[in-house]
This record gives structure tokens, sequence and C-alpha cells, in this order.
């Protein structure tokens, strides 16, 4: 949980509890109304102290001496950190912003090619293909019914039938992109798409360090088979992620998304 979150929650909560201790405090010792007392409350930690209500009885003395210095602190804890918090989220935002533009890239460069040499060899590309097919029409809750049904397929790709000197080739081709995506200090901000960039630095990794790729063992392609069903699942959701992304905040690159869709076999850029 972020910290400035956490402060501010943690000043909230004992605000709140000085605030109701207070209030029936000053209801049983100082005989007030419900109202008086919670107004004597707020005025004394809000340090405005009207002076039209005042403890008359020592420990409604003593009640008041505890609200100040509990209550005051909390009351400027909770303003610094809500001003904290605020600002805090804008950075984020926009950090957040760079990051979905980084993501943007990586498919334009790898991501798309990638779904599309796998998802061509996918034989159960069809129970998931209606949760790929995103339109114009789609909102929030459709994209999150989408990416559960992505989360629980079961992704079963065989290295066997994937053109590896190809995936290899490519991958070899972009490993200095992808390393310098993985260095790049806003994917602290996305956990989901560092994953993603790590699996596929790894299948990289994996298929450059062998000097062929035919005529392997048995246990070899199902180990590249697990590699490759890793790399493709995340492609999968991080993309229908991306797509949600691109559709609230910027459609004309959703519009482009759509017509280049790897999914959507009558998918065309053409604008008809």
């Amino acid at each position: 949980m972020n910290r400035v979150r956490f402060r501010l929650q943690v000043y909230v909560v004992i605000l709140l509890g000085v605030i109701i201790a207070g209030t029936v405090g000053f209801m049983t010792l100082e005989n007030l109304s419900p109202l008086d007392a919670f107004y004597f409350i707020i005025v004394t930690i809000a340090t405005v102290g009207f002076g039209d209500i005042h403890p008359l009885t020592p420990a409604g003395q003593i009640l008041t001496i505890f609200i100040i210095l509990a209550g005051v602190g909390c009351f400027v804890g909770v303003a610094a950190n809500a001003i904290e918090y605020i600002l805090d989220e804008q950075e984020r935002t926009r950090r957040l912003s760079k990051m979905n533009m980084i993501i943007g890239v990586f498919y334009s460069e790898v991501g798309i090619k990638l779904l599309k040499k796998f998802s061509a060899k996918d034989t159960g590309i069809e129970g998931i293909r209606s949760a790929l097919i995103v339109s114009n029409n789609w909102s929030k809750e459709d994209f999150s019914l989408a990416a559960s049904t992505l989360r629980k397929h079961a992704y079963h790709l065989d290295s066997r039938a994937i053109p590896l000197d190809d995936v290899h080739a490519f991958l070899s081709h972009h490993k200095g992109f992808m390393l310098a995506l993985l260095e790049n200090p806003h994917l602290v901000e996305h956990d989901t798409f560092t994953d993603l960039l790590h699996a596929v630095f790894h299948l990289a990794e994996e298929l450059i360090a062998r000097e062929h790729l035919i005529d392997l063992p048995g246990s070899d392609y199902d180990h590249l088979s697990a590699d490759i069903n890793r790399v493709y699942r995340l492609l999968v959701i991080e993309w229908l992620m991306y797509m949600q992304h691109m559709k609230q905040q910027y459609p004309y690159l959703f519009s482009l998304a759509m017509r280049t869709n790897p999914f959507d076999a009558n998918a065309s850029v053409i604008v008809r």
C-alpha cells in the first residue's frame, strides 16, 4: 500500500476516534447535547475556539486538554497527508501515462508481431476469441469480463508447432530494444508489464542460448513450450488492458488498434 495513503488512513482513523470519544465524553461530563458536544469538539480541533461553549468541570477541562493534544495534531496530520496524497497521485498518474506510452511502443515493435506468431498456432484460440475482438461499443464491464475469461483460459501452445528459428531471429533483433525498456525507471509503477518484459526477455535468452532449435529432446521442447505459454498469456492479458487504456484516453489510437487487431481475421487497417 502507498505509504502516504497508509499514513493518511491512520490519521483519519485516530481523528475520528478522538471526535467520537470526545463527543461522548462531553455529553457525559458536561451534560451537553450531542450537537453542542460535537460542535465543541470541532471548534477545539480546528483551533477556532469561539468561546461560546467551554468546559465547566475539572474532568471536562482534562478531556479538553487531551483533545487539544491528540485532536489538533491529528487534524494537522490529516490535512498535510491529504495534500501530499493528492500531489503523489497526480505524479503517479503522470508516470503511468508515460508507462502506457512505453507499453504502446513495445506492442508496436514486438508485442503485436509475437501475438500474431503465437495465436496462429493456438489450437484453443476459438475459446477466447470473443474476449479479444474488442469493439468501440465495449464498456468497462465488457473489458472486465474479457479479462476474467483470458485469465482463466488454459494456454497450450506447443513449441514443436512454432517456427522457433523465426521467433529466435525476431527476438534477437529486438533484444537491445527490450533491454532498454527493462532499464526504464517507470517500470516500478506497472508490475504486470514488468512481468511480461521479463518473460519475453527470458524466452529470448533461452532461444539465443541454444546452438540449434531443431531435433531437440522432448523434455527441452516441453521446457520451451512452458516459456512460450507464459509469454503468450501475459501478452494477451496486457494487450487487453492496453486496449482499454487507449479506448479511454486515446480514441484515435484505439481505432487503429481495432483495425489491426491480431486476433480478428477480418481486421483491416483500411477505413471503410
